[in-house]
């Protein structure tokens, strides 16, 4: 038993020094750009304050039929026309990138950066924060 708790908690804190040091690269400040990773209270305040934000869901077509933001559109990070149906959103509006938890998003967040997109913003810890803080 400790040593199953003592495995668990290695696990759990690398995680958090993998996503930290993941972080750190993912969301720097460029000249020209904006890449945030926006806490659901954040990502709400910056919804209300860019409407035009294109808010992109890259989960399964299941998970997100269960349930999303609002205004939501779902390209799966997992489709392999990802790059080509993201092609299409708008490079010059905001776009506002989830998933569950927040790693596939964080890889969209990659792709997006290298496609031209100029103001990224991501919802840390993805649509399960934002359940968490909906039922508050």
């Amino acid at each position: 038993m400790i040593w199953t708790l003592a495995i668990l908690a290695l696990v759990v804190i690398g995680w958090y020094w993998y996503e930290g040091r993941w972080d750190r690269q993912l969301f720097i400040v460029e000249p020209g750009r904006q890449c945030a990773n926006l806490r659901v209270k954040h990502a709400l305040e910056f919804l209300n304050d860019h409407p035009d934000t294109q808010v992109l869901d890259v989960r399964s077509s299941m998970e997100f039929s269960a349930g999303a933001l609002p205004k939501a559109i779902n390209v799966s990070i997992g489709d392999p026309a990802f790059d080509q149906k993201v092609a299409t959103l708008d490079r010059t509006k905001p776009v506002l990138v989830y998933c569950a938890g927040g790693f596939r998003s964080r890889k969209a967040v990659e792709v997006l950066k290298l496609m031209g997109f100029t103001n990224i913003q991501h919802l840390h810890r993805g649509y399960h924060s934002w359940q968490i803080s909906a039922r508050r």
